[in-house]
């Protein structure tokens, strides 16, 4: 169960709790705070006084102050107070998020100073710290035998704030609802794959839709085969699991949907066009597309905007075999159009081709698909910001508004029709690779041939889906982007 935020108002000095988070701008120390160094018998301001925390982002400093109130202080610098953000209290939020569970600490509370933060308004401020600290937090023992003494778990965390605020209530609900949905989605992510199948993927959607009453449906092979998905059946062809498709529905509204796309290659050996075994397992992350369009869709269940939301996630294995398919293949797709299959690691293209054309059915206001698609993105842009791609230039503006509001950030790549030349193939409509020039780009192109008749956005999220390395914030493993993203994306248009 995702560790749920709760919220009160209280004096900050009067605060009972195993670790109070406090976020610190740079500086002295805050007078907001002088109640509590009182009380604390001087622990706080003996630290600034000896320099052992100044306040400088991502610095910690962990006191154990002793007196009435909290059994251990946490300050968590987040720098300057003028320049902090949203983003800047998220972060902190997640430091002290993930230092809790390290500790033990059963339960702990988070500090809303608003002398720290001056510029966020109280319900950004609210949701942020509200979906920081799960995702600090986050990891997964499951699949490990318990230590013999282990720690107590994490399981309980309130926000402080000075004064009764509406908009720090609703802000805490919507951190609830979106750090929810991100916790489903990586706890998808790092499953591995002989779990976390395509039927596995696909039950879960039937779950969480009958959880929040949403309509679902799930196509099997034989399905997918009569409905003319030829290039998601390619794919799969190599692997003894059979594919799915699903298709999730929130009716928030009326109004013409927004359709969200996720990749969900849900193992990736790159095919006959194998890839190389360092790492390999890492492709078990191939389906973070799918497993962010199911997180979005718990985060709807509690959140029930004004929206009409529709969800398409093509779901296979891509193994050799020999059925599998091959380089020089032509197959066909959903649209009528045909492709000669160049690289069977281009796969991730080829199921999305097929999603992005049965979309044409809803008559969308906006498609948007996301997935970890190519390596190349992480050459252009490392784990930074993902790679976005667009044919309507208002949804590619509102994708960019998303991802900076989410601190999932996005960079606008071109879709110049030069481009178009690399995947132009002899004997078919196009190639599904136009080689390592410009690979992101031309992926795109190629989804571009599919996405008709409505206004279309591509994120790549191969970069970001996953970190390769413990960070402040995070274990490493599965970070569940564009969870936040898709749900600034939609709250917005509310």
């Amino acid at each position: 169960m995702p560790l749920v935020v709760t919220h009160r108002v209280a004096d900050v000095a009067a605060v009972k709790t195993p670790l109070l988070i406090i976020p610190v701008a740079k500086g002295a120390l805050p007078p907001s705070l002088a109640a509590l160094d009182r009380i604390s018998e001087g622990a706080l301001g003996r630290c600034w006084a000896a320099g052992d925390f100044t306040g400088v982002k991502d610095e910690t400093a962990l006191l154990y102050p002793g007196g009435n109130g909290p059994e251990r202080v946490l300050l968590v610098g987040i720098g300057d107070a003028d320049q902090a953000s949203a983003a800047t209290l998220r972060r902190a939020a997640a430091i002290g998020g993930k230092k809790a569970r390290s500790l033990g600490a059963p339960a702990a509370a988070v500090a809303y100073l608003r002398d720290v933060a001056p510029r966020v308004p109280t319900g950004r401020a609210a949701q942020s710290l509200a979906e920081g600290v799960p995702f600090g937090a986050w990891h997964f023992p499951d699949l490990k035998r318990p230590p013999e003494s282990p720690k107590p778990a994490f399981e309980r965390c309130e926000l402080i704030i000075d004064a009764a605020d509406a908009e720090f209530g609703a802000g805490v609900t919507r951190g609830n609802a979106i750090g929810a949905g991100q916790a489903l989605t990586r706890g998808l992510q790092v499953l591995p794959s002989n779990t976390c199948t395509p039927e596995f993927v696909a039950a879960r959607a039937r779950e969480i839709a009958a959880r929040h009453g949403f309509t679902v449906t799930v196509l099997d092979r034989a399905a997918i085969a009569k409905a003319g998905m030829r290039a998601l059946l390619a794919v799969a062809q190599g692997s003894a699991l059979e594919p799915r498709f699903v298709i999730l529905e929130y009716r928030g509204s009326t109004a013409a949907p927004v359709v969200l796309v996720g990749k969900g290659v849900t193992f990736d050996t790159g095919g006959i066009s194998i890839k190389p075994a360092q790492s390999m397992e890492d492709m078990k992350f191939d389906m973070s597309g799918a497993a962010a369009v199911l997180g979005t869709f718990e985060a709807l269940g509690a959140l029930k905007p004004n929206q009409h939301v529709i969800g398409l996630i093509p779901l296979c294995e891509n193994m050799p075999s020999g059925t599998a398919y091959k380089p020089g293949d032509v197959v066909g797709s959903h649209l009528g159009k045909t492709i000669e299959v160049v690289n069977t690691d281009a796969e991730g293209r080829l199921i999305l081709a097929d999603a992005l054309s049965w979309a044409r059915q809803y008559t969308p206001a906006a498609v948007i698909d996301c997935a970890t698609l190519t390596g190349a993105i992480v050459v252009g842009l490392g784990h930074t910001a993902s790679g976005l791609m667009g044919t309507d230039q208002a949804l590619v503006r509102a994708v960019l508004a998303a991802g900076e509001a989410a601190d999932e950030r996005v960079w606008e790549l071109p879709l110049w029709d030069d481009y178009r030349e690399l995947i132009k193939s002899d004997i078919a409509d196009m190639k599904n690779s136009g080689g390592r020039a410009a690979g992101s780009i031309t992926a795109g192109w190629f989804l571009k041939e599919f996405a008709e008749g409505y206004p279309w956005a591509h994120v790549d999220i191969a970069g970001t889906a996953y970190a390769d390395r413990e960070t402040p914030t995070q274990v490493k493993g599965p970070t569940g982007v564009m969870v936040r993203l898709f749900a600034e994306f939609l709250l917005a248009r509310t």
